[in-house]
């Protein structure tokens, strides 16, 4: 079922609700639709909202097309019509060879034209084969649309037809009836999902207290301004059961370090996390920053045994973190909400870092976090 069942402000209604996340059960009881038509007309595109058509300014308005229409009226000539809009003659007169001199309406004739104007754009994908198998390539290795977007004019430098932007890589994977890269792509992108959604915020939960913690205002300059490689944040990524992986991530270069966690309590935490940083060279054991988990309680047994500081967070500040919290949702596409994480070796949380660390980065310049820090480090031994 198409779009033809609404009015035009009825699917502009629509796309503007979807858009801002508002329920589409509400949103079909104001429109008098069935809901139905409503899902089947945003599943059809994937949850990509047309594209509004818009008048080229070179293009006749219905104002001027009305004044042709006045001046034909009062005998006037194509070359003084012309003059008085300003425009060439040439094209005011095929205008009227289009629609008619004697029976030339400007209402009519403006809808005629805007008809007519309206036709098929090949989606540059369906044209650029060779494009279009990389990108199904690169996205087969979970890199995002944005990342390869990023990547190509770096892998191609000279090839400008290897050029796409990730808007159009998101809408040939979202709009199947585009026949251009197949559906089954669509579940190595971290969210798996099959329509487009805006972002939803979400409510920090408050934490528990942390004895003797040292606030992030106190942290070193050095590491706000990320300009020093050895500054780590981290957090548990939480699973079903009970269950949980350690994540760190160094500030400087994004790189990621997960860390199998068998248990909760803060004593097993701080020895886990304690013989991760240790592997560490010594220039990379700066700092660490954590929220308000009572995980770690024994932050002081941590930083005795690595001489890494610990800093805290303030309550409900998950931004302060924004490296990890960034990752940690990266990592969702690995491991799903509700799942068990107890089933993941230490060998195969390695595999899934060294996935991310290899992926280009935008905040990076599109450089990897592996290759960001390997220089990072040489620079600084």
């Amino acid at each position: 079922m198409n779009g033809s069942q609404l009015t035009t402000g009825q699917e502009a209604e629509l796309w503007r609700r979807y858009k801002a996340n508002e329920s589409l059960v509400e949103t079909a009881r104001l429109l008098s639709q069935p809901y139905g038509r409503l899902y089947t007309r945003i599943a059809v595109r994937g949850g990509c909202a047309p594209i509004k058509r818009r008048r080229h300014q070179r293009v006749l308005s219905l104002a001027e097309r009305e004044e042709i229409s006045r001046g034909l009226s009062a005998g006037c000539s194509i070359r003084q019509i012309a003059r008085d809009l300003g425009r060439a003659a040439s094209s005011v007169s095929r205008e009227v060879r289009r629609h008619g001199a004697s029976e030339y309406r400007a209402l009519e004739a403006d809808r005629r034209a805007w008809r007519s104007a309206e036709r098929p754009k090949p989606c540059k994908l369906a044209q650029q084969t060779r494009l279009c198998a990389v990108i199904a390539k690169q996205l087969g290795e979970e890199w995002s649309p944005k990342q390869i977007a990023g990547w190509l004019p770096k892998a191609f430098p000279r090839d400008h037809s290897m050029r796409v932007s990730h808007e159009t890589i998101y809408r040939s994977l979202f709009i199947q009836s585009r026949n251009v890269l197949k559906k089954e792509l669509q579940k190595h992108l971290r969210t798996r999902r099959r329509l487009r959604r805006s972002r939803l915020a979400r409510e920090a939960e408050m934490r528990g207290q942390i004895s003797d913690a040292i606030s992030i205002r106190e942290r070193p300059a050095e590491a706000d301004d990320r300009a020093v490689p050895g500054h780590w944040e981290g957090d548990l990524l939480e699973g079903s059961k009970g269950t949980q992986i350690a994540t760190l991530v160094e500030r400087h270069s994004r790189f990621v370090m997960l860390v199998r966690i068998p248990h909760k309590d803060s004593v097993t935490v701080a020895k886990a996390l304690s013989k991760t940083i240790h592997k560490l060279p010594l220039q990379l054991r700066r700092s660490l920053t954590w929220d308000r988990g009572t995980e770690m309680n024994r932050h002081k047994d941590f930083t005795i045994a690595t001489n890494v500081k610990v800093y805290f967070c303030d309550p409900s500040s998950p931004w302060q973190r924004g490296s990890n919290e960034n990752t940690n949702g990266l990592l969702r596409q690995y491991f799903p909400k509700g799942t068990d994480l107890s089933v993941h070796s230490q060998a195969h949380l390695n595999k899934i870092a060294r996935k991310l660390n290899q992926r280009p980065r935008e905040t990076l310049g599109f450089d990897t976090p592996a290759d960001k820090l390997a220089k990072s480090v040489a620079s600084t031994a």
